[in-house]
């Protein structure tokens, strides 16, 4: 394994670099990484209900692909007890338990070879203590799946951004550019950054997140998710007195304005069902767009809402060719996600000797 230069925040690499492309979520996996519950304090009594969701998320996915837990050291005998032989367990220091966010982002270079993308994690705003070993787990976790590194100077959360495979990116303004990431870097800046990591061309700025969504700043993945290039599933809600009635239309609006990187307009399928549950005494919203797409399946999130049936049905018309297989993810809820921030992909290698 070896540690591919880091770019100035022009972009601009002193070594010369493979053209790295981020794949979309329905390429091919080589397996799913999840990181099992640690941080206590984030849970309170919902801490043992938590685990369960997570496993039952494990145990869904493992139908599909393999998946890989890492577990905080002297925890992973539970997390392979209440997971099951189908998924496998490491060991490895863990702050937290969003590996969507803290853990590495996969790209293919130009012969099919694999790199992870360490950005800079700060706990999405230093909301969190302490955060040191998940800003370190990527660099750990690499080294020991022997995948190249591509270091980062920026701050970015894997939820904070969808791509479609084709050089298009779509993030929020409301996360991106909020001063607790990266301050001092304008938007220019960041795009080309995503570019020079991620391979995109075309980046869509979404003005916002939902309404509840206060630890991550407005995160894209609880309001829009690629199912296609050129489509995407877009949250809406039905009800005008709804916090989310004009966000989701600003959401829309920028998208009917929006062009991918291969100059089409977007198609934007409606997900107006926002379910929400009661956890721990108190109301949590549980996104229906935050689902995990794997080999032949995806994986979406029940709240127990009278609209769960009809919110699934649109998934599955939005992924025919793939089984939907709910899971139960109202506690992952109350920790403030679903089951797409949880997991993260690593595409398959393409080349033929890897």
């Amino acid at each position: 394994m070896t540690a591919i230069p880091t770019a100035s925040r022009s972009g601009a690499s002193a070594d010369a670099a493979p053209a790295w492309r981020m794949p979309a979520e329905w390429a091919p996996h080589e397996r799913c990484l999840m990181a099992w519950p640690t941080r206590r304090e984030l849970w309170g009594d919902q801490f043992e209900p938590a685990k369960e969701e997570y496993a039952a998320v494990a145990r869904a996915i493992a139908r599909f692909e393999p998946v890989l837990m890492a577990a905080l050291p002297g925890s992973g005998d539970e997390a392979r007890a209440r997971c099951g032989p189908n998924v496998e367990v490491v060991e490895l220091p863990l702050d937290d338990s969003w590996l969507r966010d803290s853990g590495p982002i996969f790209v293919l270079g130009p012969n099919g070879e694999r790199a992870g993308v360490d950005f800079r994690f700060n706990a999405w705003g230093e909301r969190f203590h302490p955060f040191v070993d998940d800003d370190l787990f990527p660099q750990r976790l690499l080294a020991r799946l022997g995948i190249d590194r591509i270091a980062s100077p920026m701050v970015l959360e894997g939820g904070s951004i969808a791509v479609d495979g084709e050089g298009t990116l779509i993030t929020t303004e409301q996360c991106l550019l909020n001063p607790n990431r990266n301050p001092t870097w304008t938007r220019e800046e960041i795009e080309g950054e995503l570019r020079r990591t991620l391979g995109v061309e075309t980046i869509v700025w979404l003005p916002f997140g939902v309404a509840e969504d206060s630890v991550t700043d407005g995160h894209v993945d609880g309001v829009c998710a690629f199912v296609r290039p050129g489509v995407v599933l877009l949250q809406t809600v039905a009800d005008r007195a709804d916090p989310n009635w004009e966000r989701s239309e600003a959401n829309r609006r920028r998208l009917a304005d929006a062009r991918d990187a291969r100059g089409r307009r977007l198609e934007v399928i409606e997900m107006p069902y926002l379910a929400r549950a009661e956890v721990g005494g108190r109301m949590v919203r549980v996104p229906p767009v935050n689902f995990y797409v794997a080999n032949g399946g995806v994986v979406a999130s029940l709240s127990g809402a009278a609209t769960d049936g009809a919110m699934l049905d649109i998934i599955a018309a939005a992924f025919p060719e793939r089984e939907v297989v709910p899971v139960t993810a109202r506690v992952i809820g109350y920790g403030g996600g679903g089951i797409h921030c949880i997991t993260q992909q690593v595409p398959a290698a393409e080349r033929a000797d890897v």
